[in-house]
């Protein structure tokens, strides 16, 4: 009998406390990515498929692709200056995300997620904070993007502490 793929369980890690501004700001980005897997930790695929309320196309594995492509895009992209394709299975609307989800390719996603951390965090890594960059033409500092990120990540924690809740009953401390 083949068992089902289950998120595996995470602990955000205590960030520095202290330090210069880039440690900081890569502390709280990194303790967001990891509340929002914390989140994911173990269900299932079809469990993390599981829209929140109708009309909400609001998933976790919605939110997994999401983060994915934010981070890509704001990291890779702009901050990185990579020359990258869209991503496979992503459209360009709004909430495509959050559609067409594969529950039997949760893992996939999870992974992709993570690994998507490590190219992000190298992309941006030697990128001095007040080099500005273009988002769609306007200019922002690398310092603004690492607060944009770590606001979105906030944002959609919160989405995601209260999709866990309405899967199973499980909340964070």
């Amino acid at each position: 009998m083949a068992t089902a793929w289950t998120a595996p369980a995470v602990e955000p890690a205590d960030g520095p406390l202290v330090g210069d501004e880039r440690a900081m700001l890569q502390g709280v980005l990194d303790w967001h990515r990891a509340c929002l897997l914390q989140a994911c930790g173990g269900l299932t695929g079809d469990q993390l498929a599981r829209a929140s309320v109708p009309p909400s196309n609001l998933t976790l594995l919605g939110l997994v692709r999401h983060l994915r492509k934010v981070e890509r895009v704001w990291l890779r992209v702009r901050v990185g200056g990579e020359d990258l394709p869209a991503l496979h299975g992503f459209g360009t609307g709004v909430d495509v995300d959050y559609e067409q989800l594969d529950p039997s390719r949760a893992r996939e996603e999870h992974e992709a997620l993570v690994e998507e951390w490590r190219l992000a965090d190298a992309a941006a890594a030697s990128v001095p904070l007040d080099v500005e960059v273009d988002a769609k033409g306007e200019t922002l500092s690398v310092r603004l993007v690492y607060l944009h990120l770590i606001g979105e990540y906030a944002r959609h924690a919160g989405h995601a502490d209260l999709l866990r809740e309405r899967i199973d009953g499980v909340t964070r401390a």
